[in-house]
């Protein structure tokens, strides 16, 4: 790999992992914050926030589809059109997102006690998916914006906004959680509450910027076309799909894990969440590959396309092989943080050493997933993905764990299994190419 493209690459990639690294930072400040209201209260937002990110998965995938098609105008030269798919994706958020945040927030009171027995948590955890709900719109326009500054090579704008939407979420929910500036208590609803305006906030800053940056690639200049609507839509649907199931798969995965014992599910919990973290550079460098491939297939180089997809996975493999390496020495040291009892210390050593051995290899299929959602095979994705987590790993995991007895650790060795199994196939899918043919 030449200097050159190491450079392209990382200059792509920095500002979406500094993005990303300042929400889950942001995001422990806000559980540290809740956490001091009580148990009850923790656990509430930890179950809604699961419950919000299972409802607005539904149009997650406009990113996908803004980043993929945004990124092929530009490498075909037609920056003239380049934001028309950004217009299709602000449109369908709100043609998409409104309704169903209505529905969802009214079948909230009648759905959320199936999530959670405890009559005490319970109301807490309504009113707070509820506030969450009401920003589901912004969550939509504002991952259409992310598909766009990420596709034309602009994650800068990104970033920038994100970090000015986490400060501003955590200065909010100072003043919205335990009262200030003349304003009440507001307890568990004050917190989502400073979510969703500091996501409104978030989708005004990027309207702003899309009128600066973007007005002369036709930024809200038009309605989109039919024929653009049915593109985004045939390229989100399937992304949209993959990331409910594979959420609706983490929450499967507790429940199995909760059979075993509840103290298999705390160090679970705590082992999942140490992994989803750890793969946040994995994830930002699949997004730099799809945006430099996408851009390659616009220009009709499709071995140059190819090329990015192996050449971004190198550098996330040493990259992601130098963090898993304190999950192997010191895995008491990083557990100690979240965990505080010796059963539970004990039970979650051994599957943080394998998540720090595997993560390396989890990350290059995370960015291979990723390219082959910006050269549009997001069929292909959602395919694999549903199939070995849903027809695989998770009635494999009931077998092994509750079924027959195997334990925490024995659930984990599967799990290494399944991503490994998934990881060949998606290289086997971007090394064999028939995604060249993709009109996007």
């Amino acid at each position: 790999m030449s200097p050159d493209r190491r450079r392209t690459i990382l200059t792509l990639a920095l500002p979406i992992i500094g993005g990303m690294t300042s929400q889950n930072i942001m995001n422990l400040v806000d559980t540290a914050m809740v956490g001091s209201l009580g148990a009850n209260a923790l656990a509430a937002v930890g179950i809604a926030g699961f419950a919000n990110f299972m409802c607005i998965s539904i149009i997650l995938g406009l990113s996908t589809a803004v980043q993929a098609t945004a990124a092929r105008r530009k490498g075909e030269g037609n920056e003239a059109i380049m934001a028309g798919p950004l217009n299709g994706g602000l449109l369908l958020a709100v043609a998409i997102g409104l309704p169903l945040s209505i529905l969802f927030y009214l079948l909230t009171p009648w759905l959320f006690p199936y999530l959670v027995d405890d009559p005490a948590v319970q109301p807490l955890g309504t009113e707070y998916l509820q506030v969450r709900l009401i920003g589901m719109i912004f969550v939509g326009m504002n991952f259409a914006f992310r598909g766009y500054w990420n596709g034309v090579s602009m994650p800068q704008l990104y970033f920038r906004t994100l970090l000015i939407m986490n400060v501003l979420n955590v200065c909010l929910n100072y003043v919205l959680i335990y009262g200030h500036a003349g304003i009440p208590a507001l307890g568990v609803y004050g917190a989502g509450l400073g979510t969703t305006l500091s996501l409104a906030t978030g989708t005004a800053i990027y309207f702003f910027l899309g009128h600066r940056h973007a007005s002369a690639h036709s930024f809200l200049h038009a309605l989109p076309s039919k024929n653009v609507l049915i593109s985004m839509l045939r390229l989100s649907i399937p992304s949209s799909i993959q990331q409910f199931f594979f959420a609706a798969g983490l929450t499967a995965l507790f429940w199995i894990i909760g059979k075993v014992g509840t103290a298999e599910l705390a160090a679970g919990n705590v082992l999942v969440n140490i992994m989803l973290v750890a793969l946040l550079p994995g994830i930002a460098l699949g997004l730099t590959a799809a945006t430099l491939a996408g851009q390659a297939m616009g220009k009709g180089n499709i071995a140059d396309a190819k090329q990015w997809g192996w050449d971004v996975s190198k550098i996330g493999f040493y990259l992601l092989a130098v963090l898993g390496i304190p999950m192997v020495v010191v895995p008491e040291l990083l557990l100690s943080v979240f965990i505080h009892e010796t059963e539970t210390m004990q039970l979650a050593i051994w599957p943080l050493r394998i998540i720090g051995l595997f993560i390396a290899f989890d990350g290059v299929g995370m960015i291979l997933m990723n390219a082959l959602f910006g050269v549009g095979a997001s069929k292909a994705v959602m395919k694999v993905s549903l199939l070995m987590q849903w027809c695989v790993f998770l009635p494999l995991a009931w077998l092994i764990g509750p079924v027959w007895g195997g334990g925490l650790m024995a659930i984990w060795l599967l799990q290494v299994a399944y991503r490994a199994i998934q990881v060949s196939i998606f290289s086997h899918i971007w090394r064999k190419g028939n995604w060249q043919s993709i009109k996007v």
